[in-house]
């Protein structure tokens, strides 16, 4: 209600008579907070005419929730994924439950709306995820044992210590081990420092193409494999056999296992070490000549 102050009529005395007027109420108004208003009057109205215009007016209003729960999802996704793209699909969710809602259940439509956002924004990224959920669920459970391990123990967990803690065999963890190091994905448009300068570069400006070959690059590989020749011989015999089974022999894992009479798990545990030995042995000599 507004108060409103009238003068009476001339000739009886200039006197003010105060009366009232009730004003109209308006539609999907902004509050006094910012938030978006829709009254039961608006839904009422849009289920009477059906019309286009009403619908839409509707949906415009309701856009920032869209924006709301796609900017809360965003913080727990990687950097790859865009804002935008989750507000589109966002959009599609909050059409499909705009056209799905019925007011006479005495449920909001922002209650009944979030869920069915949310859940268009996950399927629209299970749907673009080339790797299957039991194996980003199986690289979530490594981790949180991993991290766990090492909080406790001081230092990253051994094979065998993280195959006890996950209850299974160091087999098993191998065979996850391989799965989950397929899912890992670098962006092209990532920022990172190069190892020889201090300054920011693209990671797609550091991608060199190995297709063409040059006069320098053929005499570097030979430098290179004639050291790595010298280098070997500083491996035990044991590492020599499964580099040599591994790399000249192509032999699986599994193969050189049954060829040592050792396991699986074994062979890669002294394939990586040889690896990390003849890596270091690389770096040590060519930072002398370099």
């Amino acid at each position: 209600m507004v108060s409103t102050l009238k003068e009476a009529p001339k000739g009886r005395g200039r006197k003010l008579v105060k009366t009232s007027i009730a004003k109209p109420e308006k539609a999907a108004s902004p509050s006094r907070r910012g938030k978006w208003v829709v009254t039961s009057r608006d839904w009422a109205r849009y289920r009477k005419f059906k019309s286009h215009e009403i619908r839409q007016r509707l949906l415009n209003m309701y856009l920032p929730l869209v924006r709301n729960v796609a900017t809360r999802m965003a913080m727990g996704f990687p950097r790859s994924v865009e804002l935008t793209d989750l507000i589109n699909t966002g959009v599609i969710g909050l059409i499909e439950a705009f056209g799905n809602f019925d007011p006479d259940r005495g449920v909001k439509f922002e209650t009944y709306a979030v869920p069915r956002i949310r859940g268009a924004i996950l399927d629209e990224l299970r749907a673009l995820d080339w790797v299957p959920r039991s194996t980003r669920a199986k690289s979530r459970e490594i981790e949180r044992a991993m991290t766990s391990l090492e909080n406790e123990l001081g230092r990253p967990p051994e094979n065998p210590e993280l195959a006890k803690y996950m209850k299974m065999t160091e087999d098993e963890l191998h065979l996850a081990l391989d799965d989950v190091s397929s899912t890992s994905i670098l962006s092209l448009d990532e920022v990172i420092y190069p190892e020889d300068d201090n300054r920011q570069l693209p990671r797609i400006e550091t991608v060199s193409d190995n297709s063409s070959r040059s006069v320098l690059a053929e005499i570097e590989k030979g430098e290179l494999r004639s050291f790595l020749v010298v280098a070997i011989d500083h491996l035990t015999q044991q590492e020599k056999l499964v580099i040599a089974l591994y790399y000249f022999e192509e032999l699986t894992l599994k193969e050189i296992g049954e060829v040592m009479s050792i396991s699986e798990s074994r062979v890669s545990q002294i394939h990586t070490r040889a690896v990390m030995k003849l890596r270091n042995m690389v770096k040590e000599q060519f930072a002398l000549t370099g």
